[in-house]
């Protein structure tokens, strides 16, 4: 079978006492989405992933957001890490590999990812105290490496994210995020030149 026959469109539910997640993601789309999270900045970080990914998302997600953001925020990146990690399937005819270096105004990230089923992160280059600023009112900027953490373990990447320079922390969440969708966006693809898994072990 090759790999363009594969469906690869998947739902994913979780349910905790701190959060209830509604997922559902297309990898063959075209960037469509329909996010509420109750995190308005989040919704926006995922919309620019969806959007620049190729990849459809609809998410719905509740959660103890009036306590912190923090369970909901993770908790639907370990969500999304599972939708993707399903809808890759066996990977068959995929590029495996990606990178991306993207601007925004002042911010400029690069984010390199392997479909390699190994769940690694390297994440590095936020400027100090990035980590303490709050994003809206309401999201803080540890979060961006949580979401990361949550995305690739559940997945099975190896991503390497870095910030290569920046000031408003708003510019500098948003490019890392649509660094790493453009950088999966490659990774997913589907290559003509590609025959069964692109690994030597013949698994990823």
């Amino acid at each position: 079978m090759s790999g363009q026959t594969q469906n690869r469109a998947v739902r994913v539910q979780r349910e905790t006492s701190e959060s209830s997640i509604d997922l559902s993601i297309d990898l063959d789309g075209t960037g469509a989405s329909d996010i509420e999270t109750g995190v308005p900045f989040y919704d926006h970080l995922l919309t620019a992933f969806a959007k620049h990914s190729l990849t459809d998302l609809t998410v719905r997600a509740a959660g103890d957001v009036h306590i912190d953001v923090h369970h909901t925020v993770e908790d639907t990146g370990i969500v999304l890490g599972q939708a993707i990690r399903q809808a890759l399937g066996e990977k068959r005819g995929i590029s495996r590999y990606g990178d991306a270096l993207v601007p925004l105004d002042e911010a400029l990230a690069q984010a390199v990812v392997d479909i390699s089923g190994r769940p690694y992160l390297v994440h590095t280059g936020e400027p100090a105290g990035f980590e303490f600023h709050l994003i809206g009112g309401h999201f803080t900027g540890s979060m961006v490496r949580h979401v990361f953490e949550a995305i690739t373990f559940n997945a099975g990447l190896t991503v390497h994210v870095t910030v290569l320079g920046g000031r408003d922390p708003h510019h500098i969440a948003e490019a890392e995020f649509k660094a790493f969708a453009r950088a999966f966006r490659q990774a997913k693809a589907f290559d003509p030149l590609v025959t069964g898994i692109p690994s030597t072990k013949g698994a990823l």
